[in-house]
């Protein structure tokens, strides 16, 4: 399985970006499904988990803003993130908890 993320770019701070995570194989034969980032010199953290169920799971600095949805149809994972702080600004990564797929880069600015 290869997992090519999408979408990152350079936003004012309080818009939106909506991140992809595409899947070479069957995502629905892939029950979790999350994205993680790192901004500089910080440790890689969770952003946010969706289950083959559906069931959703955020970290703290993300909960409220960001929404992550599945498509098993179209084998791809999305990351609808709104009202962007910079600090928000970071390297975004999606997994399938075994894979990380390729890197996309999120700035916000002030």
């Amino acid at each position: 399985v290869q997992l090519q993320a999408s979408g990152g770019g350079l936003v004012q701070a309080g818009g939106s970006l909506r991140l992809s995570c595409a899947t070479s194989g069957r995502l629905s034969r892939i029950n979790h499904m999350g994205w993680y980032r790192q901004a500089p010199g910080k440790q890689r953290e969770l952003v946010a988990i969706v289950t083959s169920d559906m069931i959703t799971t955020y970290g703290d600095s993300v909960k409220g803003r960001f929404t992550v949805s599945r498509d098993n149809a179209k084998n791809t994972v999305y990351l609808q993130m709104n009202s962007l702080k910079p600090e928000d600004t970071a390297v975004y990564y999606c997994t399938d908890m075994r894979l990380w797929g390729q890197e996309t880069q999120v700035t916000v600015s002030s």
